[in-house]
């Protein structure tokens, strides 16, 4: 991987691609930086002190930049959120999936339309994380100075303008740089939370209120939980199931068959990636979301369930059983929604009869389809598997351990499958420029 780096270092076009994230980068983690008009600075220091290490809201913190009452506070999430939502609209809307393939017009349009309804999505969340400012975590502490209609109006419309400068530095990292610019933002967010990370394992490792033999028995042993959490994101990340197919040639007129060339179909089989795991985690926050937003004193059952010792808790030392049942049964289910949309069996053997090919040993056309659908069945029950251990990973070491660990697997499985895009860009980057080289 370094080697790569170093050779792509060499290569002048692409050292200036490889400048030109790093400064956009740059302002990004400086823009989340920003506080949003009419915050109180001193109030806001406090807010920013991480006491308190919630798994699930550092999760969408890393995700979206855990910047809070920041510029930038939103970070990407409405426009990954609007895209998540178009690309379930194209199998739903028959229009816009024409739209879809009508080249690069109709990609165009689709992207306007996903802008649209990104600036929508950044305008309800503004609105309600400043609403939500005004009682930050049911604190009773406003984070504004002077807590006026004006001041919030202000605050709403800066959170949306720094989404849409958001939009733009992604559109502007895909089209200059090498790679998914959306991608490279959610990367720089997390790796922004490892100097905390680390800060708190080093916490671990002195502290003074337990043996050192055990400071460093339970450093050794969330030290070797990552490096197998990294090997298993590697293996999972890498793997795929390639069904083989075999195209047929036929000579004039189409009677004599010759020159059969085999290729095959590659399925990942994280074919869902960590959206699973960000839609349940999404999923069992909202209705304490929604009583946040709400003034009063929340509801005795609903506290029961969803508040900080509910039955539906899963992060931090009152962990449920039942919180975590249902987080994984959640995955699972989202894993298997995601992966019906993301796959179409019946377009792939129609396509693949089209072109003359067929899987060996199975007919064209509807037993085609019904083996590629029972394929992508078996690898979502894999895939899903693997979602629930990784989310699993962090909450289970802060149970065992007594422990917060923040950085755990799914932000694990975001960085890691980013960084081998972006390798996998930078060999292809080089290879074409060897190309060439040798044609000129």
């Amino acid at each position: 991987m370094f080697k790569i780096f170093i050779n792509a270092w060499r290569v002048n076009d692409i050292r200036t691609k490889l400048l030109f994230i790093f400064l956009l980068l740059l302002i990004y983690r400086l823009g989340s930086a920003i506080p949003l008009p009419g915050i109180e600075l001193e109030t806001l220091n406090w807010a920013r002190y991480p006491g308190h290490f919630d798994i699930t809201q550092t999760l969408f913190q890393m995700i979206t930049g855990g910047g809070i009452a920041s510029l930038f506070a939103m970070g990407i999430a409405p426009y990954i959120t609007a895209s998540i939502i178009m690309q379930l609209l194209t199998y739903a809307i028959p229009q816009l999936k024409e739209m879809q393939k009508d080249g690069e017009d109709g990609r165009k349009k689709v992207g306007q339309i996903t802008r649209y309804l990104s600036v929508a999505l950044a305008t309800l969340q503004a609105s309600a994380m400043v609403f939500s400012y005004r009682n930050f975590h049911g604190s009773g502490i406003n984070l504004f100075r002077y807590p006026n209609m004006l001041v919030y109006v202000v605050a709403v419309m800066a959170m949306v303008t720094g989404t849409i400068f958001i939009m733009w530095l992604a559109e502007l990292l895909t089209e200059k740089g090498i790679g998914n610019g959306a991608s490279f933002l959610i990367f720089a967010n997390i790796l922004s939370q490892l100097p905390i990370g680390i800060m708190m394992l080093w916490e671990m490792a002195t502290d003074a209120e337990r043996n050192m033999f055990v400071n460093v028995g339970l450093l050794i042993i969330i030290l070797a939980v990552f490096a197998v959490v990294i090997a298993l994101v590697v293996a999972v990340h890498e793997g795929e199931r390639r069904i083989p197919v075999q195209y047929s040639k036929g000579a004039a007129g189409g009677r004599a068959m010759f020159g059969n060339q085999s290729s095959y179909i590659p399925l990942k089989v994280n074919i869902a990636g960590v959206l699973s795991i960000i839609f349940a985690v999404s999923l069992m926050q909202f209705p304490m979301q929604m009583m946040s937003f709400l003034p009063g004193q929340m509801p005795s059952w609903l506290d029961r369930w969803f508040g900080q010792t509910g039955f539906l808790q899963i992060s931090g030392p009152h962990a449920h059983p039942i919180g975590m049942i249902v987080y994984v049964i959640l995955i699972f289910v989202f894993t298997h929604f995601y992966t019906s949309f993301a796959v179409n069996p019946v377009e792939m053997a129609e396509n693949m009869k089209k072109n003359g090919g067929f899987i060996p040993g199975i007919r064209p056309g509807k037993p085609t389809s019904e083996f590629i659908q029972v394929t992508v069945k078996r690898l979502s029950w894999i895939g899903s598997v693997f979602y629930s251990l990784i989310a699993l990973t962090p909450i289970l070491l802060d149970m065992i351990t007594g422990i917060p660990v923040g950085f755990g697997g799914t932000t694990l499985l975001i960085v890691i499958g980013v960084a081998l895009e972006f390798i996998k860009q930078l060999e292809s980057q080089l290879l074409m420029r060897h190309y060439k080289g040798f044609l000129s």
